[in-house]
This record gives C-alpha cells, sequence and structure tokens, in this order.
C-alpha cells in the first residue's frame, strides 16, 4: 500500500497537498481499499467554509456509504467534476486523478495532520 511523502494525512483517511494557499483534498489508498468499489461521490458544499472535522460530502462504495471530513479548515473552491461521470476514479488513482475537493486554507492547522510515515504506522498498526 503506498503512503506517498508529499502528502499529510488525517486520522480519517483523507490527504491533504498543500499548494499555497490552496489545499487538495481526497481519501487515501487505504480507506478506498477499505469502502471497495466506489461508486458515488457528493459533495455539496462548494462556496461553504466549514471547519476542520466537518463533514463535506460522502462517498458511495456499493455496500456502504460514509461521511467525508474536513482534515483542515477552509472553504471548499472547487470539486472534482470528472468524478461526476467516473467515480471509480476514487479506487484506480486515489492520490492523482481520484482527488475529491480544493479547498482554500483558512488556517493553517495542517500541523495537526500525520505525515506519511505517521499514518502507515497508525493504519498498520
Amino acid at each position: 500500500m503506498s503512503f506517498p511523502d508529499n502528502l499529510l494525512y488525517s486520522k480519517d483517511h483523507e490527504w491533504v497537498k498543500v499548494e499555497g494557499e490552496i489545499a487538495i483534498v481526497g481519501i487515501t489508498n487505504f480507506a478506498q481499499s477499505e469502502l471497495g468499489d466506489i461508486v458515488f461521490v457528493d459533495v455539496d458544499t462548494v462556496e461553504e467554509s466549514l471547519e476542520k472535522d466537518a463533514v463535506f460530502g460522502t462517498i458511495e462504495a456499493v455496500k456502504t456509504v460514509s461521511d467525508m471530513f474536513m482534515p483542515v479548515a477552509g472553504e471548499v473552491v472547487e470539486v472534482n467534476e470528472a468524478l461526476e461521470d467516473s467515480p471509480e476514479l476514487v479506487n484506480s488513482d486515489p492520490y492523482g486523478e481520484g482527488w475529491i475537493v480544493k479547498i482554500k486554507l483558512n488556517a493553517s492547522d495542517t500541523e495537526e495532520l500525520m505525515d506519511s510515515a505517521s499514518y502507515k504506522s497508525m493504519v498498520e498498526g
């Protein structure tokens, strides 16, 4: 299982890639493998400012629906529209084409996120 070093990770299995004031957010390879085949991604929080740990959308797999939680506070500025027609991108490329939202960071609370080694330790326990 991959844990890219250039990303930060939340306890809820979201990843964050900070690019200046914008952060790209998705779910980890571990999370998508636990969910199974993803059939729908629903994000209706565009242009909303959300606090850290707030629900920003849901992800539906064949057997379950799970909430997705904001790993950092910010405003959702973009949703990956490719997921509308191809939600399976989250399964096939969770750290690339399967990204879910872009957010404008309100504050720099990324220090509470884990690096790849800490996240790997958490999931492999």
